[in-house]
């Protein structure tokens, strides 16, 4: 599990690529927070990883928009906003168990759909789960 940072962003770990590289350690090291929701993938589950406005906040983002790209080619882009609205987390588990990519991992952008029916819900709100995130460009 790692997560590679670019963009609109002041603190790098590799300045000559303008990269933050975020290792296993330092995702676990960052404070955990648990959002139990379920997903059009999942049912009910307790998903915990760090929230999306701290990683963000490590990197010294001063974007608008957050670029997902995942393993599998896909990207899709949330707005920062959605940080502080709804809590985001960059989940690394569920249900206690660590993700793996053939199940959503190593981590999964997880919104309380549960706690805002009336606002997350739908494609559109579906498309902003996006799993096997390996970078984020901040734009």
């Amino acid at each position: 599990m790692a997560l590679d940072v670019t963009g609109k962003i002041a603190n790098t770990t590799d300045s000559a690529h303008h990269v933050f590289h975020f290792s296993e350690a330092q995702i676990l090291a960052l404070p955990a927070h648990s959002i139990t929701t379920s997903t059009s993938w999942t049912p009910k589950s307790t998903f915990t990883g760090p929230l999306l406005a701290d990683i963000l906040k490590k990197v010294g983002a001063f974007g608008k928009r957050i670029e997902v790209h995942t393993y599998d080619d896909y990207t899709y882009t949330v707005p920062v906003s959605d940080t502080d609205r709804y809590g985001v987390i960059v989940a690394y588990s569920m249900n206690g168990q660590r993700l793996r990519i053939r199940d959503f991992g190593p981590l999964f952008l997880i919104y309380p759909r549960d706690a805002y029916p009336a606002e997350l819900t739908g494609a559109a709100t579906d498309a902003k789960f996006v799993w096997q995130i390996k970078a984020l460009i901040i734009k």
